[in-house]
This record gives structure tokens, C-alpha cells and sequence, in this order.
């Protein structure tokens, strides 16, 4: 089985506009006023140098996109240049929080820019609000996303294009002796202390060129990505340089560097002098729009390196959770809410530094990878080649050291903080998943247990079959055959003198098979005799007194008019036991070769899907694993990879790794229970395993109908199974179904 996978559905025109928008945002209209700060009129140089060094990076990551266009971008190539590690964890965690960083820094940027309305605004929650918003809008679907960026990147485009010609073709615009006071470009005539400014002021702004690397990040939902990706680095990168050196000519132009200098809304002030009234008005917007545009970007970039990480397993699992649009909405909803954490410090220039001093951090060993990756893979395809090989890694490479050095101090101190505290992590978590596996073969022999409560031998062998199949695929899970004697009996048959000596008969007979099949799979068992006043009292009660309960193993109740007694104990089982339940439905169990899991979704499928993986693990069985779609739908290729998408994250996110004996597919049927009655009649089954009906109700059907009709109608012996839930969680689950409906 593949590993879960994004879909491809953003087209040329949304990849530049997500390349180039998210750029274009809060990073020129915040950080212009920083910059001048630094470099007074060389503001303008740095931006050209700035946008000339990133073009070798531009070109790399051209390369190596099209190579391996999949979501993860710069850790996907240190992972493939070196091998999973600690240093493809720490590129692609700093990636994550690089572009989290970048996302709380423009939301902040929004803010500012939505104060020039508005002065007394509160930044700070305007800051996190926003962030709540586009973690929404991201959970919606990436080409929601999309299409928002191509709306918000031209009514940006046109707004700077105004700004521009607006600020050249004004009396009262762009004059060159207020860009260059005395025609000079530097304020210092010290070459050494221009060039330190210089680096400081490219070191500043840098985070606001890596627009391409998002599209890097989310390769795997670029449609025709080798020609697409490429196209659209190159040329958003373009339009960038382009674009922020004419704006930042025209701002330091029309309003002397020093009036800007640390203003955060350097922009509006510029435009105020040449273009008063509806030139701010459209300034202003577009800082906001922009800003939307980094935030828009910036999260969409994190939470796939954030879904990387989590499908590679180096971070929490439930982070590569995907909905039913294939959309990482945990990874979202974690990027959201560390952006806001971060958002709180509020203090933009430092928060520049740092992402800036992350991204470096991460493209540096890119660059790196693309150099091992020609040794490791000289003849591998590569649909697009960086020119001047080797020449321009090299470069690239140079590009961020010299940058990284000439950053602020505190920024770098705090990166190299977050870096130890991966590292520490990284090493932590390895070390607990050794402790872990060292606890687990020193607990006790009995510690879990599978329960078997088996009156009679003629329906014993099916139980004890998958029974010592599942305790023997764990360490330490072993059998108890458990005898209830039921007191209630007792009183009216000892009478007879038949019923102990009756009881004792049966309990040897089955005791035989519980032997044979324990001592043949080498799984440890024992067996316990109680008595109680029901059937079910007695194995509830035991319970209690001992609740490491891995399964509750029980034959099939029948028809419920000529069981009524069983049947109604089974249904007491189900919701007082509090331990999942299997129900074996035996029509003769000889082999376990090939396994049939019905998956819908629902609550107890999921418990289906690991036991059918721990019988086939142990028998090298296939397992078939497949969903029943509606007949209408069957030739629409984009939902049924949807529907293989979800029903593939639904297995993955169980077992937590891709079973090889597994296989998934998509039935198309108009009645769920007639599909898998059909499935087994015309394929050789051994066995169905299916999760019962997740009811509230069980008055008229204990499992559902479903579950009940595949269970009697089929052609192989069917396990149903029902998961246990604790009544709040259930409670819970049921009311989000039932608003879902309505």
C-alpha cells in the first residue's frame, strides 16, 4: 500500500500567485521602514542583491522539486540525500516553524497595516483572529486556498503597480537626490561597515524572498509538476525582485530614509506625499491584503512540512490526519494554534530575524542535498537541471552562510535554541520508544488477556482458532477459557442431579480443544470457573475484578426468537461489559488466507482493521480492505480518489504503517450489505471481519442491520466487533453525527 497522499489540483496560475502573493505581503510593507533603519538608501541595493543571491537557490530548488515532487520540500531532500536522521527531522521541523514564525509575523503585519483605519485597534488580537480565520479556510481544502490567493494576488499586483507609476510619474513622487542625499548610496564611506550593512539589511529582509520554497513544500498538489514548478519558482521570483526594488526606489524616493526609518507603514506614509486620499486608502488595503496573502502561504507551507513530519513518523501521528477533501486538518489546526502563541510576542523586526535565520538554516542543507544527490544518483531523471552545476549550489550555499552570520545575535541565539530543543526531543523520543519496548517484554506473562466464555465444544473451534491467532500476534496477550455457572440454573435443575455432572462433561470436552489450540500456537492460557446469577453477570463481574481485557470473544446469538436468553445477555454485554467484543458468526473456519474488511469509517470498522491485521500477520494472510460507493459515482475519477484517498488514511492512521498484505479498493453498489453478501459468494473468503452499527439504541438490532444481514447471508464465517466507548465520548460522537445529518 502507498503512503497517504495530498491531491494534485493547483494549476500553473495558482502556484504563481501562491508563490508570488504570499511573498508580496507583509514583508515589503513591514519590513522596508526596518530595513532603512539599517542601510538608509542602500535599502534599494540590498533588495537587488538580495533577489540576484536568491535565484541560485531558485534554480536548486527548481531541480530538486521536479525530482521529487512531493510535500515536505527541503526534508524530503536531506532525507533522500542522507537518509532519515536527525538532520532531515531538524530541517523539516525548522522548516515547519520557520513558516509558523513567518505566519504569526504576518499577521501581525495585518494588523499594522489595518491601524492606518483604524489607530486604536488592538494588534494583538487582530493578529490571532485572522490566524483563526485562514486555519479555517486552509481546513476547507488547498484549492479553496488557491483560488483566495489568486483573487488576493492580483488585487495586490495592481495595487503595487499603481503605487509604483503613481510614485514615478508624480511631481511630488520619486525624486533621485531625496533616494541619494549628496549622491550618495551608502551613508558611511567605510567600504567594510557598508558591506556589514548591507548583509545585515539582506539578512533582515530575506524571509520575504522565499516565496518559491512554499511551492517546494506543497509539490505533491501541483498538477503536472514538472513543468509547472519550475515556471512558476522562477517566474514568481521575478516578479518579486522586480517588484520590491521599484517600491522600496519609490518609497525612499518620495520620503527622505530617514523620516521611514522604523515605521511599519513606511508605504502609506510615501504615498501620502504623492498620492493623498484614495492612494492611501489602496495602500492600506493592500497591506492588508497582503499580509492575508503571507498568512495564507506561510500556513499552507508549515502544515505540509507539519504532515511530512508527522507521515514520517518523527511527529505525533494525528498530525498527518487527513479529512475527507485529503486535507491535513490536524497539521492546520496545530500550525494555527503555535502561530498565535507566537503572534503574542509581537515584536517584528525579531520575529523577521528568526525566520529568516530558520529558512537559512533549512535552505543551506538543500542546497547541500542537491550536491550529494548528484554523487548518490548521477543518472536519476531530472525533468529540470540547474545550470552551471556545481557552480550554483556552491553559490547558494555561500548566499546563506554569509547571511546567517551577519543576522541578529538574539535571533540566532534563539534559533539555535529551537534547533537544541529538537535535537532534544528527537533523542528523547527515541530514547522512550526504547523504554517503552523494554517495558513491554518485562511485563508479566497474564498482564492482557483475551476472554473466551465457552459452554460447549460444538462452538468451540472457531472461537479458539481466532482467538489464539490474535493472542499470539502480541507479547504477553494471553487466553482464559472462562465457565460461568449461573446460580439461577443451578436452583432448578440440581433437582435432576443431571446439571453438574452435566456442566463437567462439557468443560472437559471444551477444555480439550481450549489445550490443543493454546499449547499448538505456544500462547499462554488458564482457565477460571465462577459462579454468578447470569450468564453475563459472571463474565461482567470478572471483569471488574480484573479489567485488562484486550477482547471479549462470543459466539453468534442466532435467530433472536429462538435465543432470546443469549441473545439478550450478548446485548447486556455490549454496553456493560466496557471491553471490545467480538461475535463470531462460525460457518467453519479451515484456513485464514484471505480476510474481507468492509470500512466505512465508522467507530467499530476501525477496531475490524486491526484485528483482521493481527490474524493476517500471523498467518501471512491477505487482507481486502475496500469501500462501498454509490453506482452513480463509480466513473468519476476524482472522487473515487477521494474515496481511495480517505479509505487509505483511514487504514493508515490505525495501524500506523503501510501493511504490504494489504490491498484497497472501491465496490460500487446500491446496498452496502448486498455488495459484501456478494463479495464472498464470488471471491474465497475465509473470514469477514465488520464493525457493528455505531447505535444508541439496540432494542430492535443489536449490531445493525448492515452487520446482522452480512453476518447470516454470508457464504464465510463473519466476525463482527464492537468497539468499546466510554458513555460521554459515545454520547459526544452520536449529537456530532446527528448536527452532521441536519
Amino acid at each position: 500500500m502507498a503512503k497517504r497522499t495530498l491531491k494534485r489540483q493547483l494549476n500553473l496560475f495558482q502556484v504563481i500567485m501562491l508563490g508570488t502573493a504570499g511573498t508580496l505581503g507583509s514583508g515589503i510593507f513591514v519590513l522596508t521602514g526596518l530595513a532603512a533603519e539599517v542601510a538608509g538608501p542602500a535599502t534599494f541595493v540590498a533588495i537587488l542583491v538580495g533577489g540576484f543571491l536568491s535565484f541560485s537557490i531558485a534554480l536548486n530548488y527548481s531541480e530538486l522539486a521536479t525530482i521529487y515532487p512531493e510535500t515536505g520540500g527541503a526534508m524530503t531532500y536531506v532525507r533522500e540525500a542522507w537518509g532519515k536522521g536527525l538532520l532531515s527531522f531538524l530541517i523539516g521541523s525548522m522548516d515547519s516553524i520557520s513558516s509558523t514564525f513567518y505566519c504569526a509575523l504576518s499577521a501581525i503585519g495585518f494588523s499594522y497595516s489595518l491601524s492606518v483605519f483604524f489607530p486604536n485597534i488592538p494588534i494583538i488580537p487582530v493578529a490571532i483572529a485572522v490566524v483563526i480565520i485562514f486555519v479555517i479556510l486552509n481546513i476547507l481544502g488547498v484549492s479553496n486556498v488557491g483560488n483566495v490567493q489568486i483573487v488576493m494576488g492580483a488585487s495586490l499586483l495592481f495595487a503595487f503597480t499603481v503605487f509604483i507609476i503613481a510614485g514615478f510619474i508624480s511631481p511630488a513622487g520619486f525624486q533621485p537626490s531625496i533616494l541619494l542625499p549628496g549622491g550618495k548610496v551608502f551613508i558611511s564611506d567605510d567600504l567594510g561597515m557598508n558591506i556589514k550593512v548591507l548583509m545585515r539589511t539582506i539578512a533582515l529582509i530575506y524571509a520575504a524572498y522565499v516565496g518559491f520554497e512554499v511551492i517546494a513544500d506543497d509539490a505533491e498538489e501541483v498538477k503536472n509538476p514538472s513543468k509547472v514548478i519550475p515556471i512558476a519558482i522562477l517566474v514568481s521570483l521575478v516578479i518579486i525582485t522586480i517588484v520590491y526594488s521599484l517600491t522600496v526606489v519609490v518609497t525612499l524616493g518620495t520620503v527622505p530614509w530617514q523620516s521611514v526609518a522604523g515605521s511599519k507603514t513606511a508605504l502609506t506614509d510615501a504615498i501620502k506625499v504623492f498620492l493623498p486620499g484614495w492612494g492611501v486608502t489602496i495602500i492600506g488595503i493592500a497591506g492588508m491584503v497582503g499580509a492575508l496573502t503571507s498568512i495564507n502561504s506561510s500556513m499552507l507551507s508549515a502544515t505540509r512540512e507539519t504532515f511530512t513530519l508527522s507521515r514520517d513518523g518523527v511527529w505525533p501521528r494525528i498530525l498527518s490526519r487527513l479529512n475527507s477533501s485529503r486535507v491535513p486538518f490536524m497539521a492546520i489546526l496545530f500550525v494555527g494554534i503555535v502561530s498565535i502563541l507566537i503572534a503574542v510576542i509581537g515584536i517584528v523586526d525579531f520575529l523577521s530575524y528568526i525566520t529568516s535565520a530558520g529558512y537559512l538554516f533549512v535552505l543551506f542543507f538543500s542546497n547541500m542535498a542537491m550536491i550529494q544527490l548528484h554523487k548518490k544518483y548521477p543518472n536519476i531523471h531530472r525533468p529540470f537541471k540547474a545550470p552551471l552545476f556545481p557552480l550554483t549550489p556552491i553559490l547558494a550555499s555561500l548566499t546563506c552562510i554569509i547571511v546567517i552570520i551577519f543576522s541578529d545575535i538574539d535571533a540566532l541565539i534563539f534559533t539555535a535554541g529551537i534547533i537544541f530543543l529538537f535535537t532534544i526531543y528527537y533523542y528523547g523520543r527515541q530514547s522512550l520508544q526504547l523504554w517503552n519496548d523494554a517495558h513491554k517484554r518485562d511485563l508479566s506473562p497474564g498482564r492482557w488477556r483475551i476472554i473466551l466464555p465457552i459452554t460447549t465444544p460444538a462452538h468451540a473451534d472457531g472461537l479458539l482458532k481466532v482467538g489464539t491467532l490474535l493472542a499470539e500476534s502480541e507479547k504477553d496477550l494471553n487466553m482464559c477459557l472462562l465457565t460461568v455457572l449461573p446460580t439461577t440454573a443451578q436452583t432448578d435443575q440440581q433437582i435432576s442431579g443431571d446439571y453438574v455432572e452435566k456442566i463437567k462433561v462439557q468443560r472437559h470436552a471444551v477444555l480439550e480443544k481450549f489445550i490443543h489450540y493454546a499449547v499448538d500456537r505456544n500462547v499462554p492460557m488458564y482457565t477460571k470457573m465462577v459462579s454468578d446469577l447470569s450468564f453475563e453477570d459472571g463474565i461482567i463481574n470478572e471483569i471488574k475484578n480484573d479489567s485488562n481485557v484486550k477482547l471479549l470473544l462470543l459466539r453468534w446469538p442466532g435467530e433472536k426468537k429462538v435465543n432470546l436468553q443469549y441473545t439478550a445477555a450478548v446485548k447486556r454485554l455490549m454496553t456493560d461489559a466496557g471491553v471490545n467484543i467480538g461475535i463470531l458468526y462460525d460457518r467453519g473456519i479451515n484456513k485464514f488466507q484471505n480476510i474481507m474488511v468492509p470500512v466505512g469509517g465508522g467507530f467499530h470498522s476501525r477496531l475490524a482493521i486491526h484485528l483482521a491485521n493481527d490474524i493476517a500477520m500471523q498467518e501471512g494472510a491477505n487482507v481486502d480492505y475496500f469501500r462501498i460507493i454509490p453506482k452513480e459515482i463509480e466513473n468519476n475519477e476524482e472522487t473515487n480518489q477521494d474515496e481511495i484517498s480517505l479509505l487509505q488514511e483511514i487504514v493508515m492512521t490505525e495501524l500506523g504503517e503501510n501493511p504490504v498484505n494489504a490491498s484497497l479498493r472501491l465496490i460500487p453498489a446500491d446496498s452496502i450489505y448486498e455488495a459484501v453478501i456478494q463479495e464472498s459468494e464470488t471471491n474465497e473468503y475465509d473470514l469477514t471481519i465488520i464493525g457493528s452499527a455505531d447505535i444508541q439504541n439496540a432494542s430492535e438490532s443489536l449490531f445493525g442491520q448492515v452487520s446482522e444481514t452480512v453476518a447470516e447471508k454470508s457464504r464465510n464465517s463473519v466476525l463482527v466487533v464492537h468497539r468499546h466507548d466510554n458513555p460521554t465520548a459515545s454520547w459526544m460522537r452520536h449529537q456530532l453525527k446527528h448536527y452532521q445529518k441536519s
